[in-house]
């Protein structure tokens, strides 16, 4: 059976291009704390391959002899939520049945079967006794990974932590030596809600932890590493610029690198001809799918978008403003652990150039939606096929009169609603044969978009038309924003190489008069004549 890049699971070796998850991680640390007998954390974004890891250190430290290490998965018992019996057992079932699988010794394999024979009678402290017996019995120090430990929800996860605590003293004779706690955040971070409506911190519930481990993505030696392997099974290449493509839209998340490869290389019929090199243009057509197709690990993504200690941080983000200091350091620490933002040059980022990309056309979605004529109207569209951005502009300037004060008050994101507000009506146009490069971020003071727009005449492809668009609210009064707004956009229309550019200021006042925001006017930075229009 022919490899392929994997999207869904643990990758197996077998079937999957791999790159082995134990080069992610330094061993020597890891080995060490082990060999310590301390208990750590391990934690990274979702499907970023720490599953892969703990089962393919699980493997690797059977082998070895020295110890007997399981690997097991405790989200089922989410849904025990704050009935600590009934989540004990599940995951004391789960251990079970891990046991079982992994184990494959009938003496472990009988005693894995009435401990999961026996969980539902066993109690609140079922976990201490499972891991008790199990160290008793076995002539090697056990090392227990438990993967999805944050998925734990109030009471169930206190008593985890606590039972873990309990039982640290008696290691490695009568505890595991060692245990490895998997999820996507800290659990310094974990933050527990009681019945009450007391906040318990979950960490004072694990005080006996030593170190946090943070699985990284992968770098881009790792990128062009899990290509060549395809390279190498099929004679398929990559042409020049799809590694650096991959790279900027992905900067190494490992699902996203390996659901591009897939999308470019074995989606589609075609694209399994493997005489045939892989693109750029493969690369962004894969993207666009990924992003239209709203693939599980994106959806997930987007669901996130929608609570408020991500809106607190994302939207300042998407108006080009300073992250204001009321928000909490655990807002930004979760967004961070979420993999949607990274600290990258000592300043919070979107981590990647596709979540660049989902976030605005997610959060405008609706709006979209209710614009589902405009694409299939050729009145922006001029005889050679060309875009006539002038025209566009102006309708959404009527647009924006017209729905802005009903559009932003749906928004939860409504402080940046007039940049989300255009974002969503460009994207009804490009969709007809257009893309759009969004750059946004904090303390920018700006929303920079990037329209590139192929044009045909009579099955002739000329010249990709490309636009510049700035986007500013007014803080200082028209002059001083205008006056930083045409250096700005013309130092981005330079740097793109832009045929057209464009500055858009918003006028939030509300004492301001319709008649005196609209307005449209030509001035000049340099060498460029920008287009200025009022909203």
């Amino acid at each position: 059976m022919e490899k392929f890049f994997n999207t869904a699971g643990p990758n197996k070796p077998d079937i999957h291009y791999t790159l082995l998850p134990m080069h992610r991680v330094n061993w020597l640390e890891l080995s060490s704390l082990i060999g310590a007998q301390k208990y750590f954390i391990l934690h990274a974004p979702r499907q970023t391959g720490k599953t892969s890891l703990l089962i393919n250190l699980m493997h690797f430290l059977n082998e070895q002899g020295q110890y007997r290490a399981l690997y097991v998965n405790i989200e089922a018992a989410q849904a025990a939520r704050s009935d600590v019996s009934s989540g004990m057992a599940t995951i004391v079932s789960a251990m079970g049945r891990a046991a079982d699988i992994y184990w494959k010794d009938p003496h472990w394999r009988q005693l894995a079967w009435q401990e999961t024979q026996q969980a539902p009678t066993q109690g609140k402290d079922s976990l201490t006794g499972v891991l008790q017996r199990w160290s008793l019995a076995s002539d090697k120090p056990l090392i227990i990974f438990l993967d999805e430990v944050d998925a734990l929800v109030g009471d169930t996860l206190i008593s985890l932590l606590r039972q873990i605590r309990a039982g640290y003293a008696q290691r490695p004779e009568a505890f595991p030596q060692s245990m490895i706690l998997c999820g996507v955040r800290d659990v310094r971070d974990y933050r527990i809600h009681r019945s009450d409506g007391e906040i318990i911190t979950g960490g004072s519930a694990f005080n006996i932890k030593s170190e946090s481990i943070r699985l990284g993505d992968f770098t881009q030696t790792d990128v062009k590493a899990l290509l060549q392997q395809h390279t190498d099974a099929t004679g398929q290449t990559f042409e020049p610029g799809v590694l650096e493509e991959i790279w900027a839209d992905t900067q190494g998340q490992p699902w996203l690198v390996n659901a591009l490869a897939y999308e470019a290389c074995f989606r589609k019929p075609e694209q399994r001809d493997r005489s045939k090199s892989v693109t750029v243009e493969q690369m962004r057509q894969a993207r666009e799918s990924l992003i239209q197709r709203r693939d599980t690990h994106l959806d997930q993504l987007a669901d996130k978008l929608r609570e408020d200690r991500v809106r607190r941080v994302v939207e300042p983000m998407l108006k080009g403003e300073e992250l204001s200091p009321d928000v909490p350091e655990d807002d930004r620490q979760y967004c961070i652990d979420l993999g949607l933002i990274v600290k990258r040059d000592r300043q919070l980022q979107i981590a990647n150039r596709l979540y660049q990309e989902v976030l605005p056309r997610e959060l405008t979605s609706i709006v979209q939606d209710s614009l589902q004529g405009l694409a299939e109207q050729p009145w922006f569209v001029l005889q050679d096929g060309s875009l006539d951005i002038d025209k566009l502009l102006a309708a959404f300037a009527q647009f924006f009169r017209e729905n802005s004060e009903s559009w932003l008050q749906r928004y939860a994101y409504h402080e940046a609603g007039p940049q989300l507000l255009l974002q969503a009506f460009l994207q009804r146009v490009v969709n007809g044969g257009g893309r759009i490069a969004r750059e946004y971020g904090l303390g920018r003071g700006r929303t920079d978009l990037f329209l590139q727009w192929p044009f045909t005449e009579q099955g002739f492809t000329g010249p990709m038309q490309q636009v510049v668009l700035e986007l500013k609210i007014q803080h200082k009064g028209k002059p001083a924003t205008l006056a930083t707004g045409l250096e700005q956009t013309a130092r981005y229309a330079d740097q793109c190489g832009a045929d057209s550019a464009h500055l858009l200021i918003f006028n939030r006042d509300p004492s301001v008069a319709w008649d005196e925001k609209i307005y449209q006017e030509k001035h000049s930075s340099g060498s460029r004549v920008i287009s200025v229009w009022g909203m």
